[in-house]
C-alpha cells in the first residue's frame, strides 16, 4: 500500500476506468469523559466527502450531501450521507466512471468538510482517505491519503482528478480552508479556488 502526498505530484490513472475515494472517521468525545462524553460519542460526528465536477475553473456539479448522482448517468456517484462516523469501513464514498463523464468535465475536486453547523474536524478522530481502483466491478485499495486536519478550518481540498488529454491523473492537494457552514455555493467556491 502506498501513501500519496502532495509532494509526489500527479499520479497516472492509466488503466483505471472506475476510481473510488472513501473517507472514514470515528466520533470522539473530545476531552469529555463520563455521561457527556458517552452522549457525544453516541450522537457521532457529521463530516462530509464531497466531489465537485469542474469545467475549467467553474464548478458545475456537486456529488454529496443530498446529491448522489448529479450527472444523472452514474458517472459520478456518492454513497450517501453518514451523519455519525459509526460503523466499519468507509463512511462515505464517491465513485467516478471516467468514460461516462461528459467531455466538458476537466477535473473533479474531492473535499472533506465539516459542512453542517456544529460539526468540526476536532469532533472526529482517525480520519482517513482511501483510493480504490474499482475497474472491473471489484474495489481494490491502491493508496491512502493522509491530509492534515489539525486545523481550526472546516474544509480540506484533499485531492483532484484531472483530465490530461484522453487520460486522467490524481493529485493530492491537501489544502485546508474555511467554508461557511451550510452554504453550498461557498463550498463550490472553495473547490474552484483549488
Amino acid at each position: 500500500m502506498i501513501t500519496l502526498t502532495k509532494e509526489d505530484g500527479p499520479a497516472d490513472l492509466d488503466g483505471v476506468t472506475h476510481l473510488s475515494i472513501g473517507v472514514s472517521w470515528d466520533p470522539t468525545a473530545g476531552s469529555s469523559g463520563g455521561v457527556l462524553g458517552a452522549l457525544r460519542r453516541k450522537q457521532g460526528t457529521d463530516l462530509d466527502l464531497i466531489a465537485i465536477a469542474m469545467q475549467g475553473a467553474d464548478p458545475v456539479r456537486l456529488a454529496g450531501l443530498d446529491s448522489l448522482d448529479p450527472m444523472g448517468n452514474g458517472s459520478l456517484v456518492h454513497s450517501g450521507d453518514n451523519q455519525t462516523g459509526k460503523g466499519e469501513g468507509d463512511d462515505e464514498t464517491v465513485t467516478v466512471e471516467f468514460s461516462r463523464l461528459p467531455q466538458q468535465i476537466t477535473s473533479i475536486v474531492f473535499v472533506a468538510a465539516a459542512y453542517k453547523k456544529g460539526s468540526s474536524f476536532q469532533k472526529a478522530r482517525n480520519i482517513s482517505f482511501k483510493v480504490y481502483d474499482a475497474t472491473g466491478g471489484s474495489s481494490q485499495q491502491v493508496a491512502d491519503i493522509w491530509p492534515s486536519l489539525m486545523t481550526n478550518d472546516n474544509g480540506c481540498a484533499v485531492a483532484k482528478a484531472m483530465r490530461v488529454g484522453s487520460s486522467w491523473k490524481l493529485e493530492v492537494i491537501n489544502t485546508p480552508g474555511k467554508i461557511k457552514q451550510g452554504d453550498e455555493h461557498a463550498l463550490m467556491r472553495f473547490a474552484a479556488s483549488k
